[in-house]
């Protein structure tokens, strides 16, 4: 063993003592305000160790326990999604009863307001898939009473005349095929003049002569000539008025929305019928004429030949269900 030398032997020694004394004099002096002076440098000198392990364990304990709280987190908002996805579903539902309560609130209005006319009301339950045909059908059929030929309406106005029925089922021609027709006249003047479908939305009022005065905006109305429908139910507006040879071509956008039927009334009687309306309309009505004789001969010949033309025996397309 290598032994010190003497010399610092005495150095340590000398160190030693030194720093006992040290020592005792911080245990011995008092600080004004933080105690003793041995306390102070010691909690000094053990401080940053602690603050420095107090930081490491407490960044641990956070990560680790934000970790969990992600999970359950995520897990929450699994649920939120579910429950805001449920409630979604929910509120559509609720809309589409609520916009239901209203059309059928409408039908039993119109209903009401003309108990004389026997009538029934049906629901859509499909619609032709043939791009050539425009027909629905009913879940009305012979066992209702419903026949050929019944009119077919809404509060807002004419839909069409029913083709085909079956026990429990009935299929209805719409005012937009091409070759369906009532009979019409303009709610104005009182002209009286066929309207026919085009295949397209709008229809076409035909045998209109030229020097009859037919302004955009017009409403068209039923004449009762074809024996289906009363006079003065909607038919629709005039939206396009063009001058031909020897007849106008005027266009008119239909008053029922026949691309969104859901409900429907059935005019459950093949005799004519007269809804209410103002007298001055049936006054004037009386003494409405067309101004061109061979107008209304062609008008009067197609208004006969809409009423006696039987319902239309064409192939049934397949149903689409709504």
């Amino acid at each position: 063993m290598v032994g010190v030398p003497s010399r610092h032997k005495s150095i340590f020694l000398l160190a030693a003592m030194v720093l006992l004394q040290i020592l005792l004099l911080a245990v011995q002096i008092k600080s004004d305000s933080q105690g003793r002076l041995i306390r102070v440098w010691t909690v000094g000198a053990i401080s940053p160790f602690e603050r420095a392990g107090s930081y490491g364990i407490g960044g641990v304990r956070g990560t680790w326990v934000h970790y969990f709280a992600l999970q359950n987190t995520s897990r929450e908002n699994a649920d939120l999604r579910h429950e805001n996805d449920r409630l979604k579903l929910e509120v559509t539902q609720l809309q589409s009863r609520v916009a239901e309560a209203a059309r059928l609130e409408t039908l039993l209005n119109f209903r009401q307001a003309h108990q004389q006319v026997p009538m029934l009301g049906a629901r859509v339950i499909g619609a032709s898939a043939d791009s050539a045909s425009r027909t629905i059908y009913l879940d009305r059929g012979e066992h209702d009473g419903i026949l050929k030929n019944m009119g077919v309406i809404t509060p807002d106005g004419i839909v069409g005349k029913v083709i085909e029925t079956f026990s429990n089922a009935s299929q209805v021609l719409l005012l937009t095929d091409k070759d369906s027709g009532v009979g019409a006249m303009l709610a104005t003047s009182r002209i009286q003049s066929p309207v026919g479908g085009t295949g397209e939305p709008r229809l076409e009022m035909k045998y209109v002569a030229n020097d009859d005065k037919v302004e955009v905006g017009e409403s068209v109305v039923t004449s009762g000539m074809d024996r289906i429908f009363p006079p003065d139910l909607a038919v629709g507006t005039v939206v396009e008025i063009k001058s031909g040879n020897p007849f106008k071509t005027i266009r008119v956008q239909p008053a029922a929305n026949l691309e969104r039927l859901e409900e429907v009334i059935v005019l459950t009687t093949l005799q004519p019928l007269i809804l209410k309306h103002d007298s001055s309309d049936a006054a004037s009505g009386a003494n409405g004429k067309s101004p061109s004789a061979a107008a209304d001969a062609a008008k009067v010949q197609a208004n006969k030949s809409a009423a006696d033309q039987p319902a239309i025996d064409k192939p049934k397309s397949p149903v689409t269900h709504q």
